[in-house]
């Protein structure tokens, strides 16, 4: 399938879900963060032509991710008619979270509780708007090394591109026009002081992660089973203690 099929495909993909629903939603709400995976997944939103809002959630930002983040707000805004931005600010209400637990400080905990803190600002603004939330994972994260916070920007309502590898996406934001600058960026899931990358937490580019989910012979096959091994708790149903009957 080409991408522009692609495109074509899951917006239908999108509105169809929506129009299928027992109590059928009225808006379409995703966080953006300025990285291609959300500015794909909000732009299929957008092409619905369902109401579409799309938030910026900074949290101790750094200041180039936002700027990308509004930058793509007004690309949206300008481009589609259905679509409004909003960023809400949530550096005093993670501030406050962490002072509340600083007894349990944790670095890797903190990092995730930022997204935990969005997902639940999306919920918000979703409930308020009789909304879902559209998910922003592509396959990579989703299935194969599971790269996502649990119960933060692993909860959502529906996943878009979770059948998408990275290599996809890319290709999927040069069709849909994204800013060259969102498609050049390094990826980063946004959750860290320092700024660090997706390539630079996990040890591999993302190139590497998909031969390595499809390719046997790869030689980057035992650290992705590593990775995915640790991370398989993420992408397996809860487990439920079963009474004997």
């Amino acid at each position: 399938m080409s991408p522009s099929e692609k495109v074509k495909y899951i917006s239908n993909w999108i509105k169809s879900y929506v129009e299928k629903m027992p109590n059928k939603a009225e808006s379409l709400v995703i966080g953006i963060s300025g990285g291609i995976d959300s500015s794909v997944s909000s732009t299929l939103s957008a092409l619905t032509g369902l109401r579409t809002i799309v938030l910026s959630m900074p949290i101790k930002q750094k200041e180039n991710q936002h700027d990308l983040s509004l930058k793509h707000q007004k690309w949206l805004t300008e481009k589609f008619k259905n679509v409004e931005a909003h960023t809400i600010n949530l550096d005093e209400l993670f501030k406050s979270f962490s002072s509340t637990l600083n007894k349990f400080d944790n670095e890797h905990g903190f990092a995730n509780s930022r997204a935990r803190l969005r997902m639940a600002t999306l919920y918000q603004v979703a409930a308020a708007n009789k909304g879902i939330v559209v998910g922003t994972g592509n396959k990579v994260e989703d299935f194969g090394v599971g790269f996502y916070t649990k119960y933060g920007d692993g909860g959502v309502d529906i996943s878009p591109i979770a059948d998408c590898n990275k290599t996809e996406v890319w290709e999927l934001g040069k069709e849909l026009g994204i800013l060259k600058e969102i498609i050049d960026a390094p990826p980063t899931d946004g959750l860290w002081d320092d700024g660090r990358t997706d390539e630079g937490q996990l040890g591999f580019k993302y190139e590497d992660l998909e031969d390595a989910m499809i390719n046997p012979k790869s030689p980057h096959k035992e650290e992705y089973e590593k990775i995915r091994k640790q991370n398989l708790h993420k992408m397996e149903p809860i487990p439920v203690c079963k009474i004997p009957s």
